[in-house]
């Protein structure tokens, strides 16, 4: 019993750096996809002539994007998604990138695509843009 007793702070130690690597990884994965698959940047981050805006990552930016056929709903701004986009929570972003569907039922405007990312992607996707300064 005292051999267990003694064992069980290494093994609590353990299981924290465990939880760590876990959350750590999956940061990481939500920075591939946002920076490496979804290409979340073109939309949402500032550009100049030289290319993004150093420091503006993901920082919101008005749209240059026009449709190429009359559409009735547009949206003219990209919003800021680093540190979460206003009022969401992980939940709440990880949902909309899993069904499409903000909080309130409605979708994005378009040009935003409707995702419709694994449980794990949409998750890591959402950990990753919480962990950003806003």
């Amino acid at each position: 019993m005292r051999r267990a007793l003694m064992a069980l702070p290494a093994i609590l130690c353990l299981a924290g750096a465990g939880a760590a690597d876990s959350a750590a990884s999956q940061v990481a994965r939500g920075a591939y996809i946002v920076n490496g698959v979804a290409g979340c940047g073109d939309c949402h981050t500032p550009h100049g002539p030289k290319g993004p805006i150093p420091g503006k990552a993901l920082a919101g930016t008005a749209l240059f994007l026009e449709p190429v056929h009359p559409m009735p709903v547009w949206a003219d701004h990209a919003p800021r998604i680093a540190g979460l986009p206003d009022g969401y929570t992980k939940a709440q972003l990880a949902t909309l990138l899993r069904t499409g569907r903000k909080p309130n039922g409605s979708e994005p405007k378009p040009p935003m695509p409707q995702y419709r990312m694994n449980a794990q992607d949409a998750a890591a996707v959402a950990a990753y843009l919480a962990s950003l300064k806003r």
